[in-house]
Order: C-alpha cells, then sequence, then structure tokens
C-alpha cells in the first residue's frame, strides 16, 4: 500500500487571536493603555467538560491579570465552527482560536501527527514527555514561521479515547461491518479502518442524531466528552481500548498574538499552561465518575485485551512517511 504523507491533527491550542479595539485595529504596544483586545475561543466541548471549565479559568484569570483589556469569549459545543475552519481564520489575521489535537495541525505540519497515532503514548505524563521536549518545539516553530498560528499551550488533556456501540466489542474482529465516527484527520480514520470499522468523520455535533437514526454505529471518544454531548443516551456498550490519549493544546494566530502588548502575551501564555494543568488534572480525577454516570444510566462499559488492538493498529505507522522513525524517537524521549 502506499504511504500517505503524514496528515493528521496536532493538539494545538485554541487560537489566541486577540483583536484590538482602534480606529486601524493595532494595539498601542503597552499594556494599560485603555486598549481591549478579544479573543473568540472555540470549542467542541460542552459545559459539564473539564475542559471545558478550565478555559472559564483562563477566561477569567486573564481578564483579572490585564484589567479586562484583554476579553475571551468562549463558544462551546461547536457553537463558533468547525476546528478546521477556525484554526483557516486564525491564520488570516481573524480574532480567533480553538483548543485542537495534533491530528488536525498535521496537514500543515506533518510530523505532529504523530501525536495522535494509536498508542504512541500510555498515558497523560507520558504525553507530556513529549510534548515538553525539544522535538515538539520545533513543530511549534514551524507552525509559527510557516502557517501564522501559534500555539499558547499544549497542555489540555481530555483522556483517553474508547468505542461507543450498540454491541459488545471484545476484539478487533467484532468491529467488522460497524461505520465509527471519529475526526477527519488521516492518522484517526486509518487508525478506526486498522481495527477492522469503517471510519466516518461527522462533526461531533452530528454523532448523537447519527446514532439516534442509524446513520453511524457508534463513535469513539473519551469520557468527558460522550457524557457531555448524552451519547450514553444512544449507546449501549463502551469498550475501553484507550487506543488514543487525547492532548490538545490551545492556539491562535501568530499576528494577531503579536498585537498584543508583550506584558499581556506572556500573560495569555502563562495563564493557558496554568488553566490547561488544572483542567488536565480535572480530567484525570473525574474519569472514574463520569464512567460511573454512564454505568448508572444503563451502559455497559468492559474492559478489552488492548494487546489485541494494539496489534491490530501496528500497521498505521507503516502508511504515513515517517511515523515509523518518530515513534523511535519519542520512545527515545520516553525511554523506552
Amino acid at each position: 500500500m502506499k504511504k500517505k504523507s503524514l496528515i493528521s491533527g496536532l493538539l494545538i491550542s485554541s487560537a489566541l487571536l486577540l483583536t484590538a479595539c482602534g480606529d486601524d485595529g493595532n494595539a498601542s504596544g503597552e499594556a494599560g493603555s485603555g486598549e481591549t483586545y478579544t479573543l473568540k475561543m472555540g470549542t467542541a466541548l460542552a459545559e459539564t467538560d473539564p475542559i471545558y471549565q478550565g478555559l472559564v479559568e483562563w477566561k477569567e484569570n486573564v481578564a483579572e491579570a490585564t484589567n479586562d483589556e484583554v476579553q475571551i469569549e468562549i463558544f462551546g459545543n461547536g457553537s463558533l465552527g468547525d476546528d478546521k475552519d477556525i484554526l483557516e481564520q486564525a491564520k488570516v489575521g481573524t480574532n480567533v482560536a480553538v483548543i485542537v489535537d495534533a491530528g488536525r495541525l498535521a496537514e500543515m505540519v506533518p510530523e505532529i501527527g504523530i501525536l495522535s497515532a494509536p498508542y504512541i503514548v500510555d498515558s497523560y505524563e507520558e504525553a507530556s514527555q513529549v510534548v515538553e521536549s525539544d522535538l515538539f518545539k520545533t513543530w511549534e516553530e514551524e507552525l509559527a514561521q510557516d502557517h501564522n498560528l501559534q500555539v499558547l499551550s499544549f497542555n489540555w488533556y481530555q483522556g483517553d479515547r474508547h468505542l461507543l456501540t450498540n454491541k459488545k466489542i471484545e476484539k478487533p474482529e467484532d468491529l467488522k461491518g460497524l461505520e465509527l465516527r471519529t475526526p477527519g484527520a488521516p492518522i484517526w480514520t486509518e487508525t478506526i479502518s486498522a481495527m477492522g470499522a469503517s471510519p466516518a468523520g461527522i462533526a461531533f455535533s452530528e454523532v448523537y442524531p447519527g446514532i439516534q437514526q442509524g446513520v453511524i454505529d457508534g463513535a469513539e471518544a473519551q469520557h468527558p466528552a460522550t457524557y457531555g454531548a448524552n451519547l450514553h443516551e444512544v449507546i449501549s456498550n463502551i469498550a475501553k481500548t484507550s487506543h488514543f490519549q487525547l492532548l490538545t493544546g490551545v492556539v491562535a494566530g501568530a499576528d494577531w498574538m503579536d498585537e498584543l502588548p508583550e506584558e499581556y502575551q506572556q500573560i495569555v501564555k502563562e495563564e493557558a499552561a496554568k488553566a490547561g494543568a488544572e483542567a488536565s488534572q480535572n480530567t484525570v480525577d473525574q474519569l472514574a465518575d463520569f464512567e460511573q454516570k454512564m454505568v448508572d444510566a444503563g451502559v455497559e462499559v468492559n474492559d478489552v485485551d488492548i494487546q489485541l488492538f494494539k496489534d491490530a493498529t501496528e500497521s498505521v505507522y507503516a502508511e504515513f512517511d515517517g511515523y515509523e522513525e518518530l515513534r523511535e524517537e519519542i520512545n527515545k524521549i520516553l525511554g523506552k
């Protein structure tokens, strides 16, 4: 089979594209000058999600630290639009940002898509190690220099992703004939195909009606998002495959970020990192609670032999140029 170009979505931080309120739209370059800057922050997540709540904390802390001169408006449940569309707007100077995974960013920096490869890391801690490495910094720089996108922080952990269906899944063979929703980035769709299902790249907001109406047979997602979208109402089973560890980032437009006074740029980044760390820990702490709520609602949650799914998705790495070598680099970073 021909190798595909590395195209998958980088988990980048949602763009902090802050618009200056002035006749010419340019900042004065001085904090406390009375200029105000507004960033519209998009996410597909619901208000019940720890990550969404972390974005609210980020918003409040930035407003306080800048005397309300930097204002962040949060748009949940995909109401600001598709992640890819928001990124395109950020690149051309619109005051928008998005919380996004590495798979989508891979369309611009192919190598970063390795972070969305199946079982590339086994935990939030391992994912954090990679994001803090020099390797990841080179991808960040390429995004900024070549694509006008600024990663504000990439430490927003949303949990490990599992299979959501209306039949019990215990092994890859059980997925034959099922159509499952996954984000449209090639690394994600290739992974679902390798597992044995057919991938459907529809918007997350369309998953509930899609399953309900029989358009798709299920999806794959992390517990907070599954519960937040009420998917436990239209599925009967969750197979705990943990095939992706979903670490995401807040990404904004580099040009708009540059329009902020330097002091405010620092505040926005520092507060994004702080809020991301706290939201990630809250996610880890609440995963079991989200699972119990869905069990209480009648969903069967079953553990699987993860090695079977690791073996099934091993072929994915050979489908993307350079991913086998990148995996070796990451294993060295992790000391494996």
